[in-house]
């Protein structure tokens, strides 16, 4: 017969578990590429023991996913671009509310929805950025300025289907109305180089080529052309300059990068702990120095590759309106002749 000792210490072993079996599984779907994220949901894995299961795919794929799955989805977390796509999520019903003090204390009210069923992880600008050989810096210093006559032929931008520029007229309509939007896309229109195309990283090497001598881009592309490995894009962002408009009214517009908990999540604890760790000082950090994003959470310190572009007043319209006045946006888009 086996020592009470060691029947005893065979029993417990029975009921000890590793800290990461005891912790469970987060499963998450997230539209941002894979190298833009897998970092920080390691970390996360690594401090609480918790296995983060990631698919990464396409907005409007993983949406139109998580809507086919219902119920029997396995994803906890919906992780996309633009309070556009989160807005949409939300509508189709995808999202449930989620109230947490951590994150409501780390997201100010402008980047998260009021109900709770999305939260802003980070924020990017979309400001206009210039040749600095051949635009001033005082040159501009709203987006109105970009219809007048002296910069026809001069503006690069991509198309209305992007959502970057749906969310950008849908909060001018939020501001000023339909009319007045309508008439500034016309203008916009007016002074284009070329038909719109290609990527933000795109007008950038255009302006940089001379192609145009303005863009509407959002700033982490910049950033990461600055640090780019490879020469030639180093090469054309360095002949790229900043203008942050609108610094005496509303400021620049702003958009974020956002996560909901699903309406079906079953790992709900787990997908909470892995949001608040989202918006955690140690993470903004990450996205300011790795994503060249600002962070969401009042107060993180910056890049030195964003502290070199300056503060700037950001817009503070509440986001989830992108989302409502998306529809009206692609319609003005197109009256106007922005294809």
């Amino acid at each position: 017969m086996w020592p009470k000792r060691l029947i005893l210490s065979a029993v417990m072993a029975l009921f000890t578990v590793s800290p990461a079996l005891a912790a469970g599984e987060v499963n998450i779907y997230s539209a941002r590429q894979e190298v833009l994220i897998k970092p920080l949901l390691d970390q996360f894995s690594a401090q609480t023991g918790i296995k983060v299961n990631l698919v990464a795919g396409n907005a409007d794929a993983l949406i139109q996913r998580l809507t086919s799955e219902g119920i029997n989805s396995p994803a906890d977390i919906l992780l996309t671009v633009d309070a556009g796509n989160l807005n949409r999520a939300k509508e189709l019903g995808l999202f449930q509310q989620v109230r947490s003090e951590n994150l409501e204390q780390a997201v100010p009210s402008a980047y998260r929805d009021p109900e709770g069923h999305w939260y802003g992880l980070s924020m990017r600008a979309r400001p206009i950025m210039v040749a600095k050989d051949k635009v001033k810096a005082d040159a501009l210093s709203t987006y109105q300025d970009l219809t007048d006559s002296q910069w026809r032929r001069k503006v690069c931008v991509r198309s209305s289907s992007n959502v970057y520029n749906q969310s950008m007229v849908a909060a001018m309509i939020a501001q000023n109305g339909v009319q007045t939007t309508e008439d500034w896309a016309r203008g916009l229109v007016a002074n284009f180089a070329r038909p719109p195309q290609g990527g933000d990283r795109d007008q950038i090497k255009a302006v940089a080529a001379g192609q145009c001598d303005i863009a509407l881009v959002n700033t982490y592309y910049l950033g990461g052309m600055l640090n780019s490995s490879q020469a030639d894009e180093r090469e054309a962002a360095s002949k790229v300059a900043i203008i942050w408009p609108n610094q005496n009214d509303r400021g620049v517009h702003v958009n974020i990068s956002g996560a909901g908990l699903t309406r079906h999540a079953r790992n709900h604890d787990n997908a909470v702990r892995l949001l608040e760790f989202l918006v955690s000082e140690e993470a903004q950090r990450w996205y300011a120095e790795a994503n060249y994003e600002y962070p969401v959470r009042p107060g993180t310190p910056v890049s030195e590759t964003l502290a070199s572009w300056g503060e700037f007043k950001a817009d503070d319209l509440n986001l989830a309106l992108l989302g409502d006045h998306n529809p009206e946006a692609v319609r003005l888009m197109d009256r106007a002749g922005w294809r």
